[in-house]
C-alpha cells in the first residue's frame, strides 16, 4: 500500500515521542519509505519515454530502408543517402534514439536492461556507418557545422559511458541471495548488487569504435574539402569536351540518339564523378563498415550470452525495454547491408580487381587527404598582437599543431587501408563466386557480352588517374541510364500528343494575339508560352455548348504540356519580366484546371443571355477590361490579376477583329476548334526547345546536384521522345537559338513572313 505525505508526517510526528533507539529507527525507515514511495511516482513516466526512444530509433530505421529501396530501384548498390542524411533534424532524432546510454542516474540491474542499453551503442554505431557517405553533399559552410555537432554528441555519449563505467550504474546486476523475512518478520538478508566484467568489457569496446568512427568522421571532412575541388576541376575540363563533341556539332537538329549519346556523357560524369561515389569508394567507408560489422557480432554475441535472461527487466524503463531492444536489433541488423555493399563497391564496381595492388598502396597516403591541412598551415592567421615575438610564437604554434594533425590524419588513413585489406578476403570470395555463376550459366546457355563503347571511358572522372576503371561499372552506368530512359518511354503523355496532332504548322503562334490590339496601359507588354496556353484554354472552357468530354480532353492535354512548357521558361526564358508572368499563368492555372474559374467567374457561364461565340468573347473581354481597371495598388495579387486581364483581354479582341462582323455566323463547335489548333500550334512551336532543354539540364554546375539534374533530363528525354521526333521534320523559322525560346520572336517572324509572302 502507498501513502501520501500527509500519512507519513502523522506516522512520523506518533513516534517522536518515544525516547528510545526503536522510535529513531522507525521514524528513519518511514521517511527512507516515504522517499521511495515518492521515487516510485517519479520513475510512471519512463515507460513512455521507452517507448519515445523506440519511437526515434523507428524514424532512423525507416530512413535507412528507405536510402536501401531507393539504392535498389536505381540499381546503386553504393547506395547513397537520400533520405537518412547528416543534418539537425537527424541529430535531433539521434540525440533521442541513444538516450539510454546518456542516462547517468537510472540503474540497469537485469541482463535485458544492461543489452538494451549496450545495443543503443550499437545501434549508434550503424548509423554513423550509414551516414558517413551524406558528408559528401554538403559545401564547406553545412559540412564543418555538422561534423561538429556530430562530434559534440559522440564526444558527450562517451564521456557518458565513461561515468557510467566508473559509477556502476549500468554493469550491476542484482543477485538475489534468498532475502526476506523469517516468522518474526525479521530480515534474513539483503539482495546485493554484483559488477559484471563483461559488460564493462562490451562497453569499452563501443567506446573505441565510436572514436574510432570519429576520428574517420573528421579525417574524410578533411579530405571532401580537397578532393571536391578535383573531381570539380576535372569535370570542366570533360564538360567541354562533350559540348565540342562530334554529334553536338553536326548541323541541324538535335535528334534522339544524339540526346541518348549526350546524356550517357553526362549520366557517367556524375555517376564517377559524385562525391557520395568518391567518399564510398574511399578507404575510410572500407574501415567503418568493418567496424560496423564489428559492432553487429559484438551485439549478437551479447545477446546470446544473455539469452536465457534476456526477457527480465527491471528497470524503471519496464516493459518498454523489450520494444526498445527489438527496434534497435532490427536497426543494427538492416543498418548494416548499406556500409557493407559500399565497402565491396569499393572494389567491385571501382577498380578492377587486377589494380588493386595499385588501388590500396598501404604505404602510400594521396595528397587529397592531406592538401587541405597544407594549405591551412601555408595560410596567413590574424594576430592580436603587433609584438613581433608573439607573431613568432604564434606561427611557430600554429605549425607544431597542424604537423601533428597532418602526421594523425596519415595514421588514420594508413590504418584505414589495413582495416580495408581485411574486407578484400571477403570480396575475393564473392567475386570468384559470381565468375563461377557466370561461367556456370555460360556453358548451359549463350548470353550476349554487351561491350562499353571505348571512347565513354574518357567520360570517367577519378582522383586517382592510375586506378584502372572496372569495365563492369561503366556497363551497370550504361544499363542504368537505357533502363531510365527506357522506362520513362512509357510514361507518354498521350493526351498532349492527340493535342499536337491538331496543329500543321505554327499558325496559330502568330494568329492568337495581333499587334493591332493596344494593351491596356501605355506599358511595353511581353507575353509567354504558358500565359497564352492558360488563357486560351480559359476560353475554350468558357463555351457551354461543347461535350463535356472533349473540354476534359483539352484540359488534360494542357496540363500535360505545361509541365514542360515551364520547363522550357525554367531554363530558356528566366529574364525578370518573364518570370513575373510566369507566375502568374501557373497561380491563374490551378484555378482554371481545379475550380474551372477565370478570375473568380465560372467557366462556362451560368446561364448566359445569348450562346453565340461573340457575346461570349464580348463578355469575357469585357469582363477582364473592368478586372484591370480595378486594380490600383502595386501589391502581388493585384499585378497578377492585371497581368491575366491584360492576356485575355488582348487575346479575345484579338479573335473578334479576326472575325469582324461575322463572329457571330460560327458554332462553338467551330470557334472551339479553332482554339484547340492554336493551342496545339503555340505547344508545337514551344516544345521544339525540349533538345536544348535536355541539353541544359545534362550539365549542372552544383557538384551535389548533378546526379539528380542528369537524372532529370534522362527522364525528360524518355517522355518527350516521340514529341521530339514528330516536330523535328517540321521547317522552324529562321532565328537564331536563343530566339526560339521566346514566344513574341516567333510571332514578329511568323507576321513578317506572312506580309512580305
Amino acid at each position: 500500500m502507498s501513502y501520501n505525505s500527509d500519512d507519513y508526517l502523522k506516522l512520523v510526528d506518533s513516534v517522536a515521542s518515544w525516547n528510545n533507539n526503536t522510535a529513531q529507527y522507525l521514524a528513519h525507515l518511514w521517511i527512507s519509505s516515504y522517499q521511495g514511495d515518492q521515487q516510485n511516482r517519479y520513475s510512471k513516466p519512463m515507460p513512455w519515454i521507452g517507448m519515445y526512444i523506440a519511437l526515434a530509433s523507428l524514424f532512423c530505421i525507416i530512413a535507412m530502408v528507405a536510402d536501401l529501396l531507393h539504392g535498389f530501384r536505381r540499381k546503386t548498390l553504393w547506395f547513397p543517402c537520400k533520405y537518412f542524411t547528416l543534418n539537425s533534424a537527424s541529430l535531433t532524432v539521434i540525440a533521442v534514439a541513444i538516450k539510454l546510454p546518456m542516462d547517468l542516474s537510472t540503474l540497469m540491474p537485469s541482463y535485458m536492461d544492461q543489452a538494451t542499453k549496450l545495443g543503443s551503442l550499437g545501434f549508434m554505431c550503424t548509423m554513423m556507418s550509414n551516414l558517413l557517405p551524406s558528408l559528401a553533399t554538403m559545401d564547406s559552410k553545412e559540412l564543418i557545422p555538422n561534423v561538429i555537432s556530430l562530434a559534440v554528441l559522440v564526444i558527450t555519449l562517451v564521456v557518458n559511458i565513461c561515468i557510467q563505467l566508473n559509477t556502476g550504474a549500468l554493469f550491476y546486476h542484482v543477485v538475489d541471495d534468498g532475502a526476506g523475512f523469517d516468522l518474526h518478520g525479521y530480515v534474513k538478508s539483503l539482495p546485493s548488487y554484483v559488477p559484471d566484467r563483461h559488460n564493462r568489457f562490451t562497453a569499452a569496446i563501443y567506446v573505441g569504435m565510436l572514436l574510432m568512427l570519429l576520428t574517420i568522421y573528421v579525417c574524410s571532412a578533411l579530405a571532401i574539402l580537397k578532393s571536391k575541388q578535383i573531381l570539380e576541376s576535372k569535370y570542366q575540363a570533360t564538360h567541354d569536351k562533350a559540348i565540342n563533341d562530334q554529334y553536338l556539332q553536326q548541323e541541324g537538329e538535335l535528334t534522339v540518339e544524339m540526346l541518348k549519346q549526350h546524356v550517357r556523357y553526362y549520366w557517367i560524369m556524375a555517376g564517377t564523378g559524385s562525391s557520395q561515389f568518391m567518399v564510398t569508394c574511399s578507404v575510410t567507408t572500407s574501415a567503418s563498415a568493418v567496424i560496423c560489422a564489428s559492432s553487429v557480432v559484438l551485439h549478437i554475441l551479447l545477446l546470446l550470452f544473455y539469452v536465457e535472461n534476456l526477457w527480465d527487466y527491471k528497470s524503471d524503463y519496464k516493459w518498454s525495454m523489450p520494444v526498445i531492444l527489438i527496434i534497435q536489433f532490427f536497426g543494427i541488423i538492416v543498418g548494416t547491408i548499406s556500409p557493407l555493399s559500399r565497402c565491396f563497391s569499393a572494389f567491385i564496381f571501382k577498380v578492377s580487381m587486377k589494380r588493386f595492388q595499385n588501388h590500396i598502396k598501404i604505404t602510400k597516403v594521396e595528397s587529397y587527404w592531406t592538401e587541405k591541412l597544407y594549405d591551412w598551415k601555408q595560410s596567413s592567421i590574424p594576430f592580436p598582437s603587433s609584438s613581433r615575438n608573439c607573431k613568432i610564437v604564434m606561427v611557430n604554434l600554429k605549425i607544431i599543431i597542424l604537423n601533428i594533425c597532418i602526421g594523425f590524419q596519415m595514421t588514420v588513413v594508413v590504418a584505414c587501408k589495413i582495416i580495408a585489406v581485411v574486407t578484400f578476403f571477403v570480396v575475393i570470395c564473392v567475386f570468384y563466386c559470381i565468375r563461377c555463376w557466370k561461367w556456370l550459366k555460360a556453358m548451359f546457355c549463350t548470353v550476349p557480352r554487351e561491350k562499353p563503347e571505348r571512347h565513354l571511358s574518357g567520360y570517367v572522372l577519378q582522383l586517382q588517374d592510375d586506378i584502372e576503371f572496372a569495365n563492369r561499372t561503366l556497363k551497370g552506368m550504361l544499363k542504368s541510364v537505357n533502363h531510365l530512359i527506357q522506362k520513362a518511354e512509357k510514361r507518354q503523355p498521350k493526351n498532349l500528343m492527340k493535342l499536337l496532332a491538331e496543329s500543321r504548322g505554327f499558325d496559330g503562334v502568330e494568329k492568337f494575339d495581333s499587334h493591332r490590339v493596344q494593351p491596356l496601359l501605355s506599358e511595353e507588354y511581353l507575353n509567354c508560352w504558358s500565359l497564352s496556353l492558360v488563357t486560351l484554354t480559359s476560353i475554350a472552357m468558357s463555351l457551354p455548348n461543347i461535350q463535356k468530354n472533349k473540354v476534359d480532353w483539352l484540359v488534360s492535354g494542357v496540363s500535360e504540356g505545361l509541365v514542360y512548357v515551364r520547363l522550357v521558361e525554367e531554363c530558356l526564358n528566366a529574364t525578370d519580366n518573364h518570370v513575373s508572368i510566369q507566375k502568374a499563368a501557373k497561380t491563374l492555372w490551378v484555378e482554371v484546371e481545379v475550380y474551372h474559374k477565370w478570375l473568380g467567374h465560372k467557366l462556362p457561364k451560368h446561364k448566359p443571355k445569348v450562346n453565340t461565340p461573340g457575346y461570349i468573347l464580348q463578355w469575357l473581354r469585357d469582363t477582364a477590361k473592368n478586372k484591370a481597371n480595378e486594380v490600383e495598388s502595386q501589391d502581388d495579387n493585384s499585378i497578377y490579376k492585371f497581368i491575366c486581364a491584360n492576356s485575355m483581354y488582348r487575346i479575345t479582341e484579338t479573335i473578334l477583329l479576326s472575325y469582324h462582323e461575322n463572329i457571330d455566323e460560327i458554332s462553338q463547335e467551330e470557334l472551339f476548334a479553332e482554339l484547340s489548333s492554336m493551342i496545339a500550334d503555340i505547344f508545337a512551336a514551344c516544345l521544339t526547345n525540349l533538345p536544348q532543354v535536355i541539353a541544359m539540364k545534362c550539365h549542372q554546375n552544383a557538384i551535389e546536384k548533378r546526379e539528380a539534374s542528369v537524372q532529370a533530363a534522362a527522364q525528360l528525354l524518355g517522355e518527350t521522345t516521340q514529341i521530339i521526333n514528330s516536330l523535328q521534320v517540321r521547317e522552324l523559322p529562321r532565328l537564331n537559338p536563343d530566339e526560339l525560346a521566346f514566344i513574341d520572336k516567333w510571332r514578329a517572324y511568323l507576321h513578317y513572313k506572312k506580309n512580305h509572302e
